[in-house]
């Protein structure tokens, strides 16, 4: 367990986990503090951590924006933020204390002055508040503008540690478009951050059910032995959504579905549910087992038959007619960007050798949903008629990631009568109703790992380059080989998904 600052917290006993981890004296500067991941997701959990009493007294909070504000109009823009997206019940006492440690610093991040500005308002923050010359660099900004931030940092002597503090940076996805781009980013960071002081956020890390797969796998001794090829059919893991790009064009167009989702979500999915037991659950020993699964990944020799692009066209969702992605506002009508992607991969060890792994994600899919599926072989042997059966389909295991956070195991049972007829049941886990204590957001517990330096949660660089060297094929292969396939909005993806799975003799999952 992660103490402050590297030292001993004697808020706590490090053995006693009833007991809440709080972070030591710090502070937070988030770069890009006016777009909105800031405002509803940033924000509202740094107050929501201060609501829990998971902050120290005079925690600070400090924004950087091309905006000509006070320190007095950004705490309204925070109060607003907060109020409206805030997890837990808004106080006034909370608000007033963390509001007494918010400053903003206008400008570009070009300019050496707003850096010298913002160097004199930590300093001034140390003193008055008390935060010890710990702060963490948030940059919710687009990754072309890492390199002049970081560079900024170590310009103005931001990255500078003094005796006993720490500087930290935290960097949001998309980590690289490609293994180069990736390698150069790393590399940029890596010469001002110490590789243990980079935090790169893959907020599904963070979330409850998530963190459960390691609870679930290795807590328990009646899914482990099942958990390898000799019972495993395959397994599915899934991120849908129901939306479109929404105001994203100048993000998405040119990214695409599995830049976006598979290279580092569904990758990350992957390698927790298929590694091996870690020797305990710190960092290091975790990255050691996630990179071992993800060095043994690999891609199907024939890339057609079993990878999958596709981009929704006009269709009906939740009632209403929605338009296709290429006539989206802002999107290139002769755009190749997928907004689905699939893909089938092997991992080459003992434990999964044969047992393929089908990764999809998509918009404008279905309904909204993230879940892994561990569907397992059928019976060696069955002593009842195939009439018995005939609606039995196979066990499955499934963590729901989102939205309905919990665990459903899918088994045959008797229909009650004369008749010996066997249907698929499932029994549920929903953490709604199994605790009273609603699931804090991942931000939440992203934010506040991060200030106690506990990088558990994080993907660390190797593990970004890795899985680049997974994609990069793909996206290689798709560029040269047409267009992606076209599918209604509202509907599961294109038919030659169907079609993948099928040459197999197996379906996906409808969730």
């Amino acid at each position: 367990m992660s103490n402050v600052s590297g030292t001993d917290n004697p808020l706590r006993d490090a053995q006693d986990r009833r007991l809440p981890r709080i972070a030591g004296p710090s502070g937070l500067v988030i770069f890009g503090v006016t777009g909105d991941l800031s405002r509803k997701k940033l924000m509202p959990a740094v107050y929501d951590l201060a609501n829990r009493g998971l902050l120290p007294p005079g925690f600070s909070l400090i924004g950087f924006a091309r905006r000509d504000w006070e320190d007095e109009d950004f705490a309204q823009v925070v109060h607003d933020a907060v109020k409206e997206h805030s997890r837990t019940t808004f106080r006034e006492e909370v608000w007033q204390q963390l509001a007494q440690g918010m400053r903003f610093v206008p400008g570009e991040f070009h300019d050496d002055e707003a850096f010298e500005t913002l160097r004199a308002t930590i300093e001034e923050l140390d003193k008055s508040r008390g935060t010890g010359g710990n702060f963490a660099f948030y940059l919710s900004v687009p990754p072309k503008f890492f390199p002049t931030v970081v560079s900024q940092l170590k310009k103005h002597g931001l990255s500078d540690v003094g005796p006993g503090s720490w500087r930290r940076a935290v960097i949001e996805k998309p980590f690289g478009h490609d293994l180069k781009s990736a390698q150069e980013l790393n590399s940029v960071i890596h010469e001002v951050f110490r590789a243990s002081s980079v935090f790169r956020i893959d907020h599904y890390l963070g979330k409850e059910t998530v963190q459960n797969i390691l609870a679930l796998r290795f807590a328990n001794t009646m899914f482990e032995p099942l958990w390898n090829r000799s019972y495993v059919d395959h397994v599915q893991i899934t991120m849908a959504e129901d939306i479109g790009i929404g105001g994203r064009a100048g993000y998405y167009d040119g990214i695409g579905s599995a830049r976006d989702v598979i290279q580092n979500h569904l990758l990350q999915l992957l390698a927790l549910t298929a590694m091996e037991e870690p020797t305990s659950f710190d960092a290091k020993a975790l990255v050691t087992e996630k990179l071992k699964v993800l060095n043994s990944v690999r891609l199907p020799k024939d890339l057609g038959k079993h990878t999958v692009r596709g981009q929704y066209a006009a269709g009906w969702q939740g009632g209403e007619k929605v338009p296709g992605y290429l006539d989206e506002e802002g999107i290139d009508p002769q755009s190749k960007t997928d907004t689905y992607a699939a893909i089938k991969l092997a991992i080459d060890n003992r434990r999964w050798a044969g047992v393929p792994f089908y990764l999809r994600t998509g918009k404008r899919l279905g309904r909204r949903v993230t879940e892994i599926a561990v569907v397992f072989q059928r019976a060696p042997h069955s002593p009842f008629d195939t009439t018995d059966t005939q609606e039995l389909g196979e066990n499955a295991l499934v963590i729901r990631v989102q939205p309905d956070e919990g665990v459903t195991i899918r088994f045959g049972s008797k229909v009650p009568g004369t008749q010996m007829e066997i249907r698929d049941v499932t029994m549920d886990f929903a953490y709604g109703e199994s605790f009273t204590e609603s699931s804090p957001e991942a931000y939440e517990r992203l934010i506040l790992d991060v200030l106690l330096g506990d990088a558990n949660l994080f993907p660390r660089h190797q593990e970004v380059e890795r899985s680049w060297e997974i994609l990069d094929p793909v996206e290689e292969y798709w560029d040269t080989h047409g267009k992606p396939e076209q599918y209604p909005a509202g509907t599961w993806g294109p038919q030659s998904a169907d079609e993948m799975l099928a040459r197999d003799g197996r379906i996906w999952r409808r969730p």
